[in-house]
């Protein structure tokens, strides 16, 4: 250990740069060439193919910021996000528990909750709207099967329905959670429970009182790692509904994505993508915040 910290000490600038420069030119490159066309582009009225850009100073800012669509877009993805985390920091702690707990088939039951995390979204999201699909979908046609056709619904064009399918898509994304949860578990000193259990804590106690308590710092990852994730969600939405019907299950993702693919205007689907970003760092930034405060 004295070795390595004295070599770690010899590491000098020189040193440093030699390892980490490649990784800094890569975001260099990648990030602030990005971050910096985006800026540039918000700020002018220009065509897709980037052609005599015209200045337009924050004309692009001030029709984004009064679109109510927009608005909309972004309570969508802060709802999306706060049920998400709900449904990790409730169910997912549920079956991280209950797996830990050495249960039949655990193997399997960890594939299925941990595939659709390792999946492609917009292949799950494509599957859920075949199945919901309103005419020949897998859902409907099986409700009619069994005389059940009062059941069958229009998924996807009714706007409360498509709503509703896109919150469970969001909680059917629950192996990161889960995967969390049981990294955690299995470093938990397992004398505090067995003495929980020889005092006569049942088994709802220890995991409200007990084991939730100790996982403070997976909670606060979970929070995090969530709330980011819904805004880089687009595969979620748009290949299950396409922000529709009527915009009701639109999120910033497929509002730029609309904006920026017309032709049309480029500076404001980047004034979209600018705000989404600085939206999402200040997020990040609260989290990271509250999260030293409560370390």
């Amino acid at each position: 250990m004295a070795k390595r910290r004295a070599l770690i000490r010899k590491l000098t600038l020189k040193d440093a740069m030699f390892f980490f420069g490649p990784l800094i030119a890569f975001y260099a490159v990648f990030y602030l060439f990005s971050t910096g066309f985006l800026i540039y582009a918000s700020l002018h009225r220009m065509s897709i193919s980037l052609r005599n850009p015209r200045p337009v100073g924050l004309d692009n800012f001030r029709l984004l910021l009064t679109d109510p669509n927009f608005i909309t877009a972004l309570q969508n993805n802060i709802i999306f996000a706060l049920i998400a985390i709900a449904a990790g920091l409730t169910i997912g702690f549920f079956i991280a528990v209950t797996l830990s707990a050495g249960i039949r088939a655990k193997s399997l039951l960890y594939a299925v909750f941990l595939l659709p995390t390792l999946m492609p979204l917009a292949l799950i999201a494509s599957v859920f709207r075949v199945l919901l699909e309103s005419r020949f979908g897998g859902v409907n046609e099986a409700l009619r099967a069994m005389g059940l056709d009062a059941l069958a619904m229009n998924w996807l064009i009714d706007p409360t329905l498509a709503f509703g399918v896109v919150c469970m898509l969001f909680i059917y994304m629950i192996g990161l959670p889960v995967m969390y949860y049981t990294a955690n578990l299995a470093t938990i000193n397992t004398s505090v429970l067995e003495a929980a259990v020889l005092d006569g804590a049942r088994t709802r106690r220890l995991m409200r009182e007990i084991l939730f308590p100790l996982m403070k710092g997976t909670h606060r990852t979970i929070v995090l790692s969530t709330m980011l994730m819904s805004f880089r969600a687009f595969d979620i939405v748009f290949f299950s509904t396409q922000g529709g019907p009527a915009g009701t299950t639109e999120i910033a993702g497929t509002y730029v994505y609309r904006y920026s693919t017309t032709g049309t205007n480029i500076g404001y689907g980047s004034a979209a993508a600018l705000v989404v970003m600085v939206v999402a760092l200040i997020f990040a930034t609260l989290q990271l915040l509250w999260t030293r405060g409560r370390s």
